[in-house]
């Protein structure tokens, strides 16, 4: 027998009800107990009608308590209905999202780079809103409208099993219309979060690029392709929300139908003697409770469906390129990490590196050197397990990198890049990446990036900006590096990490890094400055992908070579 395959979406859907089913539960009761006071209403008005036919004023006189009873009764019961559901239903989405955002958050590195940020923008914010109202809130309505169905037909039989009978027979029609649409308005709810997504991905995209946008004066063109996204957009909700209302209006329509049919029917028995006018009265103030649940379930289950859809796609957004699995490895590097012949390609038939070797002992300092487009960065990035599909091996202490876990790989290694993110949050914060550490380890890290000016003109608490917009390039830059040498990770590796600072800065910060005691550091720089290259215990050139050439800073300008030629341009 062929092993059933597990639904993704269960656990996302977990989530809503995590530490909130008595939320839940007490929710759906509160609901629930408009099924008998509306039952009342129409008992009330149909009473009226044949106390006002029998001349009673005194029944009429307690009629009109029982009103008012029931009107106090029913506010209550939606004030506290709508104040349980806004406690359950907000419950429910934040535990939903954090779940989500937990499962993006265990991607590799790797994943990110190769996905659009729109995808997660738009499972996170605009579908979150339609499983909120299409999702989580019609499952009360799908609990309450069988029972109020059910409740209604049995209070109505003792009323006129005829007239129940042609009513039940009546509320064919309204299903009829519902059948119809139902399947096609999940499609189109299916097509409208598609196009949202892509929608989100394309203003990430040139909001991200204003300024390119606008130094090329290109504000034209990126108008155009604004509304050419919006308009497919809104075309995409166009389409959704005419079916809906084709949907709507048909039902409606067949269900004023059923609506008068019964009237008429009531009318005639009413007529006959079968029945009072308040039965008739009755009989058509309870229609709805009738028609409702045949015209609306098949309704609300295909939004549920949709909504359904909505979950799936995103428990297939963090599946998709998921962080691969592996033993984890200890925070120490006791041997050394080695290159063996590895090759990398981002395309077929286009290798980035080639047959690349090389060793980096435990507690020794390197620098990788190289023409722009050499392969430096990538080299980083595949040792930071950013790179999958290299050929060779690349192995920690013996141990091959493929078979590593991440997140042990990331305790080990540290990486400050060329471009460097900031979160629009205070100083502190982005060094110390949100979690707590000592002040005095704070304060070492921040001494040796060369931040200590910074937070001494202008506090620690200073609010950087979105993506560091309130400092400059060098003062991020060094905010990057403060943030690698407070976590002490015994490997740090640093892509052109000084590029942004200038010459006396990058030296000093330079000098701190390589002053380190116990870390392993390959240092990729085009700063070929002799002091600094001396230090280095070996200086790997790299050209077109290759190791063109090892060695200390002496024997590399003795030999005369790629390097010497390189050290002679830069100078």
């Amino acid at each position: 027998m062929k092993r059933k395959k597990p639904d993704p979406a269960r656990p996302y859907i977990r989530a809503f009800y995590e530490r909130n089913r008595l939320r839940f539960l007490g929710t759906a009761a509160l609901y629930i107990l408009e099924i008998p006071a509306m039952l009342v209403v129409s008992w009330v008005l149909g009473e009226v009608i044949d106390a006002v036919a029998a001349l009673d004023a005194a029944r009429l006189v307690r009629l009109l308590w029982a009103a008012v009873g029931v009107a106090v009764f029913i506010g209550v019961q939606e004030t506290l209905y709508y104040r349980a559901l806004s406690g359950w239903l907000g419950r429910a989405l934040r535990q939903y999202k954090s779940y989500a955002f937990q499962r993006l958050a265990e991607k590799s590195i790797s994943a990110f780079t190769r996905e659009s940020t729109g995808r997660y923008l738009s499972v996170l914010t605009s579908d979150v809103t339609v499983i909120g109202s299409d999702y989580l809130q019609n499952l009360f309505e799908l609990i309450v409208l069988p029972l109020d169905f059910a409740a209604t037909l049995v209070f109505l039989l003792t009323y006129s099993p005829a007239l129940t009978g042609a009513a039940v027979a009546l509320c064919v029609l309204p299903l009829l219309g519902v059948t119809i649409f139902s399947p096609e308005l999940a499609r189109r709810e299916k097509a409208l979060s598609d196009r949202s997504e892509a929608f989100v991905g394309r203003i990430k995209d040139l909001l991200s690029g204003f300024a390119v946008i606008k130094s090329f004066k290109a504000e034209p063109e990126a108008g155009r392709i604004f509304d050419g996204e919006d308009r497919t957009l809104e075309q995409a909700r166009s389409r959704r929300l005419r079916w809906r209302g084709a949907m709507q209006g048909i039902g409606g329509s067949l269900s004023v139908i059923m609506q008068f049919g019964m009237f008429f029917i009531g009318a005639y028995l009413a007529l006959r003697g079968s029945v009072t006018a308040g039965t008739v009265l009755i009989f058509t103030n309870l229609s709805n409770s009738l028609v409702q649940p045949v015209q609306q379930i098949p309704q609300l289950l295909a939004q549920r469906k949709a909504g359904r859809g909505l979950i799936t796609k995103l428990a297939a957004v963090t599946e998709e390129n998921a962080s691969r699995t592996g033993e984890p490895i200890e925070p120490a590097l006791h041997d050394a990490i080695e290159l063996t012949d590895v090759s990398f390609a981002y395309e077929p038939g286009q290798p980035v590196l080639r047959d690349v070797s090389l060793r980096l002992e435990a507690g020794k300092k390197y620098a990788l050197v190289g023409a722009s487009g050499s392969g430096k960065s990538t080299l980083l990035n595949l040792l930071m397990g950013a790179c999958d599909g290299y050929e060779g091996s690349v192995t920690l202490d013996g141990r091959e990198l493929r078979g590593v876990d991440p997140g042990s790989l990331y305790d080990l290694e540290s990486l400050i890049g060329q471009s460097v993110f900031l979160f629009d949050d205070t100083v502190r914060k982005n060094i110390t990446m949100f979690r707590d550490f000592p002040d005095e380890a704070v304060d070492g890290a921040v001494e040796r990036a060369g931040l200590a000016a910074l937070l001494a003109q202008r506090g620690e608490d200073y609010r950087c900006g979105e993506n560091g917009a309130g400092l400059s390039g060098g003062e991020r830059q060094r905010v990057s590096i403060a943030r690698a040498l407070l976590r002490g990770t015994p490997v740090l590796l640093l892509d052109e990490a000084t590029a942004a600072l200038d010459n006396q800065t990058a030296c000093a910060v330079t000098e701190a890094i390589l002053d380190l005691e116990g870390l392993t550091r390959l240092v990729v720089t085009h700063r070929l400055d002799p002091v600094l290259l001396e230090r280095y215990d070996e200086i790997f050139v790299l050209k077109n992908g290759a190791i063109a050439e090892r060695g200390s800073f002496r024997d590399l300008m003795e030999r005369k070579g790629y390097f010497y030629s390189l050290y002679t341009v830069a100078a």
